[in-house]
C-alpha cells in the first residue's frame, strides 16, 4: 500500500480537473462554431430558391407579377392549384413525366449493370492489355459530349433509331460508362483480396464471387453512381432533344418545361409548377439514397 500510494497520487494529479475539462469542451464548441454557421448558410442558399419555387407554383399570375414570393407567407393567404391543373392538362406534363421515367430508369440501370461487370474484370481478373484498356476508358472522360452528337445521330438515322427511346438509352449508356467503370473499379479494387482467395478455395468461380461478394459489398458505390446517373438522365435536355426530337409522344419533362415560357417571358407561373413537378422525383431519389452517397464516393478513392 505504501509503495502504491505515490503512484495513485501521481495519477490523481495527472487526471484532468472538471474545470479544465469544461474549458476544453467550450473551446471545442467555439472552434466548431464557424463550421456550423457555414453549414447553415449553405443549407439556406440551397433551400431558399427551392422554397421560393414551391410557394410561387401555388400563387396566381397577378400576384406573381406584382409581389414577391415571401409576401405569400403573410396572411391573407392566396394560393391556387390552377397552375398545376393547367400544366398537367394543357401542356401534357403528366405524359412527359412518364416519358422521363421511361428514359431515366433504363438509362440508369443499363450502364450501371455493364459497369459493374467491367469494373470487376478490371480489378480482379487478368487478361491482355487490361491496364491499357482501362486508361483508354478513363481518357474518354475528357471527350466533350457535344463532339459525338453528329456522328452518333448519323448512325441512329441510318439504323432507324432516331426518335425512339432505345436511341436515348444507348446514348446515355455510352456517355455514362467511362465514369461508371472508373468509380466502381476504384471501389471494387479496394475490397480485401482475402475474400476472393477464400472464395476460390471454397470452389467459387468468378461469377459466384461477383454475385455473392462483390455486389453486396458494393451497394454504397452502386447507390451513389445511381444517384449521379439518374439525375443526369432525368435533367438532360440536349441528348433527348437531339436523338428524340420535340415530338410530344416521346418528349421528356425537360423538353416540355423549356417550351412553357415564350420569348416574351409569359407563362412564368406555369414554369414554376412544371419545374417543381420535374424536381420532386430527383429530390426523393437523393434523400432516399443519401446515406450511401458519401460512403460510395470516398471508399476506394485513393486506390491506384
Amino acid at each position: 500500500m505504501a509503495v502504491g500510494a505515490p503512484v495513485v497520487a501521481e495519477v490523481a494529479a495527472a487526471a484532468p480537473r472538471p474545470a479544465r475539462v469544461e474549458a476544453e469542451r467550450r473551446r471545442i464548441d467555439l472552434g466548431s462554431l464557424p463550421l456550423n454557421v457555414a453549414l447553415v448558410l449553405l443549407t439556406a442558399v440551397w433551400i431558399v430558391p427551392t422554397l421560393a419555387l414551391l410557394v410561387s407554383s401555388f400563387r396566381p399570375r397577378f400576384l406573381i407579377n406584382t409581389t414577391g414570393w415571401w409576401q405569400a407567407l403573410v396572411p391573407p393567404f392566396q394560393f391556387t392549384l390552377n397552375n398545376y391543373r393547367e400544366v398537367l392538362d394543357t401542356y401534357s406534363i403528366g405524359t412527359a413525366f412518364v416519358n422521363s421515367l421511361t428514359i431515366a430508369i433504363p438509362a440508369t440501370v443499363i450502364p450501371i449493370t455493364i459497369a459493374a461487370f467491367a469494373a470487376y474484370a478490371f480489378s480482379w481478373m487478368r487478361f491482355p492489355f487490361r491496364n491499357s484498356l482501362f486508361l483508354l476508358l478513363v481518357g474518354l472522360l475528357a471527350v466533350p459530349l457535344q463532339v459525338t452528337l453528329i456522328p452518333v445521330l448519323q448512325i441512329f438515322t441510318r439504323t432507324g433509331l432516331t426518335g425512339t427511346f432505345l436511341a436515348v438509352w444507348l446514348a446515355h449508356t455510352g456517355y455514362g460508362l467511362p465514369f461508371a467503370i472508373y468509380l466502381l473499379r476504384n471501389f471494387i479494387g479496394a475490397l480485401p483480396s482475402d475474400l476472393f482467395e477464400s472464395a476460390e478455395i471454397d470452389g467459387a468461380g468468378p461469377v459466384t464471387a461477383f454475385f455473392r461478394l462483390v455486389l453486396p459489398l458494393s451497394v454504397p458505390a452502386l447507390a451513389s453512381l445511381a444517384i449521379f446517373q439518374f439525375l443526369w438522365t432525368w435533367n438532360d435536355l440536349l441528348v433527348a432533344l437531339v436523338y428524340l426530337g420535340g415530338s410530344p409522344d416521346v418528349a421528356p419533362l425537360t423538353v416540355n418545361v423549356s417550351n412553357l415560357v415564350s420569348s416574351l417571358g409569359q407563362g412564368y407561373e406555369l414554369l414554376t409548377a412544371a419545374a417543381f413537378v420535374s424536381m420532386a422525383l430527383p429530390l426523393i431519389v437523393f434523400l432516399a439514397l443519401q446515406r450511401y452517397f458519401v460512403r460510395g464516393i470516398t471508399a476506394g478513392a485513393v486506390k491506384g
